[in-house]
């Protein structure tokens, strides 16, 4: 008798411990898994705990495009205090690769500031998001947008001498903009035509 006793027992413990735990999962499921992994946020407490969206968008190991491959090379003249911004229109997903570097006309590098950074489709300019500012004479790497617009950069000379900037790229676009004193010029790359103007 002792012993049926005994496992009745461990069986409703078994099952008590094994709801809890399957409340306890579902529990965290919904108040931290979906607002942190699937921006989904049913209850609003991912939002107060600040964890919503926090794995942020996801980039897959192959990604196809529907732009044709280009390559590009552009070089930038800027006189002490001048400034340019070129950008590459590109969809969420799209990537390049890039290199820039600056130099004077001896052909030392010379710092400039810079700021890479993206305007979404369809939103005000001034809520950009920059990725990379500083100071430097060079840089390079491979970007991927995290959202349509046009993404791209920002270079002053902050110098007393006339800089160079050189930028090569590659990758997944079929325009660009350039923004300076002179105004507003877009830039087009076909299959033909790959390397700058």
């Amino acid at each position: 008798m002792t012993r049926v006793a005994v496992i009745e027992l461990s069986a409703r413990t078994l099952v008590r411990t094994s709801l809890a735990a399957l409340v306890s999962a579902a529990l965290a499921l919904l108040l931290f898994v979906l607002p942190a992994e699937f921006d989904t946020d049913p209850t609003g407490v991912g939002e107060l705990l600040g964890i919503k969206g926090m794995a942020g968008d996801s980039v897959g190991a192959l990604s196809l495009q529907q732009e044709p491959y280009a390559q590009d090379v552009r070089e930038f003249e800027l006189g002490p205090f001048e400034s340019v911004e070129y950008k590459y229109a590109l969809t969420a997903g799209q990537s390049l690769v890039f290199a820039w570097q600056a130099q004077t006309l001896r052909g030392e590098l010379s710092e400039v500031v810079y700021d890479l950074h993206s305007e979404e489709a369809g939103t005000d300019p001034e809520d950009a998001v920059s990725f990379d500012i500083g100071r430097n004479s060079e840089s390079q790497g491979s970007f991927v947008a995290p959202f349509t617009g046009i993404h791209g950069w920002y270079w002053e000379n902050r110098g007393s001498e006339l800089v160079t900037v050189r930028l090569s790229s590659s990758g997944f676009y079929n325009t660009a903009k350039v923004y300076s004193a002179a105004g507003e010029v877009e830039v087009t790359f076909d299959a033909a035509k790959t390397e700058g103007d």
